[in-house]
């Protein structure tokens, strides 16, 4: 009775080491029988009023069950959350008077950010306060020390404010749908337990992709349907996102990124450069694996996610990856920051507070002479332009709230200077492109020439390895760009060479800005900011110093594997889109003995590349 017990307990109880991970055998086991009592639901007979309460309330009880399991008592403050969203849509919708809505949606999106500030960015702004007053005060959760004051007890630490899984996520979507009810794009949701399982449905809580109340609310109404072709393509959706996760991703970061990233000092200049680029592969594969299985799942109980990746590597251009990496996030970002702040209108005072702010909290954190005159001179620049060239108004206040988004999506994703940096560099990438396409190529020709003349010059002065960074890709790049525009371009294979050689430098950009991003991952967020820029640091250090290019074979075959799967890796993302369907449909209408045979071939294969150590989603941390 008592070994009954204990495993009753740890059945139902929270175990930190064992979160239902879409990777484990816990969580498909979980999921069996998850859809054995769905199905009650789901039969053919018409979907009632009451069938459907039913079904929604026991998915949103499911999926409590499920955020418990992976977050502990933290299943609370999603409780609070979907409190607080019904309750506000309630009162939005049924007000006559619209200060009074406004106030609701007001309350709404502050304590919502309230909430996330406390739990995120509480050790970012006491590091800001400590090094601007030179005060050395302590974080203290005091959730917790309130919760042992009102239970008598010391079971909650004081000490570290602990992140929940997935916190970002279910809060912008609770903020998506409070904005979007005072707008009148959407009535609120009258009944509780069908708003809980919109905020709460368990294949996307924690890492998202951001579902949007006017794409998933009406489908809380809608009649369980599956086809015969649809089960197919959840399967294949399943099977993609682990193949992508264990195969791809966790290979990748044990046996190449992990230890580089660990101690960059250690390996050679194109060991670090290479796992730039393979962290790029193992990032994608991380989240749009998670992302895939999520989709897969969901579809298989009926329900549709938006689509959250684009091939993003076939980007040609860092505004045109960010129009397909994380799409749920970035359509957030336009809709309800973007826009708000004037979009491609204008630039307002927040605007300006908010690029002025960035740069007031950078020099403050990085306490270097050197970027806070830069920071100093940009501020002043822009400031200047804005007042003394009024034709050109427009272009420099979509530009200023293209950077504000970037530099806030940054800072979402991470409270530490290194995601601020990150999303600064991919600002910067987009008004670069911008301000190129506005020119012709020889005038931009002409602009590059001078600027590697200009580094040429700081080179001689300041050998720095970030300039010969620099220098070399810039150098890289002109030769490219000048070869290219000289030849016919009329040519199809110019035209081709042209498109190749754009998705190649925007790949090449975008993994080096994401070595801030990987720099801070998984940090505790008191130590984030020191650890993630000496990790940088060295990193820029080793690859701006000197190549030794005989050691570049001796490298590659050391890790023939790493590489191997990389290159496979990306000549499968790089293929056509109409092909990659062709063979979903194809996997989909397979015989259901032969798609069970695939499936247990896979299942024997994936087993193999388990990792004895747990490898949470990447994005488990925002």
């Amino acid at each position: 009775m008592t070994d009954l017990l204990s495993y009753l307990v740890s059945l139902f109880g929270y175990d930190q080491s064992h979160p239902l991970l879409f990777t484990q055998i816990h969580f498909w086991v979980f999921f069996l029988f998850v859809y054995i009592f769905f199905s009650f639901f789901t039969t053919n007979k018409p979907l009632t009023h009451h069938r459907r309460i039913c079904r929604n309330a026991y998915l949103f009880i499911v999926s409590l069950f499920f955020y418990y399991k992976t977050s502990g008592l933290f299943v609370l403050l999603l409780l609070f959350s979907t409190l607080l969203g019904y309750t506000l849509g309630l009162v939005m919708d049924n007000s006559t008077k619209q200060h009074r809505r406004k106030v609701a949606m007001i309350t709404g999106v502050v304590v919502n950010l309230i909430v996330l500030f406390y739990f995120k960015y509480a050790y970012f702004f006491t590091d800001i306060y400590n090094t601007t007053f030179h005060t050395n005060i302590q974080v203290i959760d005091w959730l917790a020390q309130w919760s042992n004051h009102a239970f008598h007890t010391t079971r909650f630490s004081v000490d570290v404010i602990i992140l929940p899984v997935g916190i970002s996520f279910f809060t912008f979507q609770n903020i998506s749908y409070i904005v979007d009810v005072y707008r009148r794009k959407i009535p609120h949701v009258g009944n509780i337990l069908d708003f809980g399982f919109y905020t709460s449905f368990f294949p996307q809580l924690v890492a998202g992709p951001i579902l949007r109340a006017e794409q998933f609310v009406p489908q809380l109404y809608r009649p369980f349907f599956l086809s015969r072709r649809q089960f197919g393509i959840a399967v294949f959706w399943i099977l993609n996102g682990l193949i992508k996760k264990l195969i791809l991703s966790d290979y990748l970061a044990i046996n190449f990124v992990d230890r580089v990233f660990d101690n960059p000092s250690l390996y050679t200049p194109f060991e670090n450069f290479s796992a730039l680029l393979v962290y790029s592969l193992q990032v994608y594969a991380d989240f749009s694996g998670y992302t895939d299985i999520a989709t897969g799942v969901a579809m298989l109980m009926g329900f549709y996610l938006p689509i959250n990746f684009r091939s993003p590597y076939k980007a040609t251009n860092p505004s045109d990856f960010w129009r397909r990496w994380h799409v749920s996030l970035g359509r957030w970002l336009r809709d309800y920051l973007y826009i708000p702040l004037g979009g491609n209108r204008t630039a307002g005072f927040v605007s300006f507070f908010i690029l002025f702010f960035m740069l007031t909290i950078a020099s403050f954190m990085l306490q270097n002479w050197v970027f806070s005159a830069i920071a100093i001179i940009i501020g002043v620049t822009v400031l200047a332009l804005w007042l003394f060239l009024p034709s050109k108004r427009k272009i420099i206040g979509t530009d200023i709230n293209n950077m504000d988004t970037m530099l806030l999506g940054g800072l979402w994703h991470g409270a530490s200077f290194n995601f601020i940096t990150w999303g600064g560099l991919n600002g910067l990438g987009i008004l670069v492109f911008k301000w190129w396409n506005r020119h012709s190529w020889k005038a931009n020709a002409l602009t590059l020439c001078v600027i590697m003349v200009v580094l040429q010059i700081c080179r001689a002065i300041w050998p720095l390895p970030l300039l010969n960074i620099l220098a070399y890709v810039g150098t890289v790049f002109l030769i490219g760009y000048v070869v290219i525009h000289i030849l016919p371009q009329e040519r199809r294979g110019v035209k081709k060479a042209s498109v190749a050689w754009s998705i190649l430098l925007t790949f090449v950009f975008i993994s080096f800005t994401r070595l801030f991003f990987r720099s801070g991952s998984n940090l505790n967020p008191a130590e984030a900011n020191e650890v993630a820029w000496r990790t940088a640091s060295m990193m820029v250090g080793q690859i701006g110093g000197k190549w030794n290019l005989a050691l570049v074979p001796p490298v590659v075959s050391h890790y023939a594997n790493v590489f191997l799967l990389f290159v496979f890796g990306m000549i499968v993302h790089w293929l056509p889109e109409r092909f990659k369907r062709r063979y979903r449909i194809w996997f989909a209408s397979m015989p259901l003995w032969l798609m069970a045979t695939v499936m247990v071939v896979a299942a024997v294969v994936l087993y193999q590349f388990v990792s004895s150590d747990l490898q949470p989603f990447i994005y488990f941390q925002f």
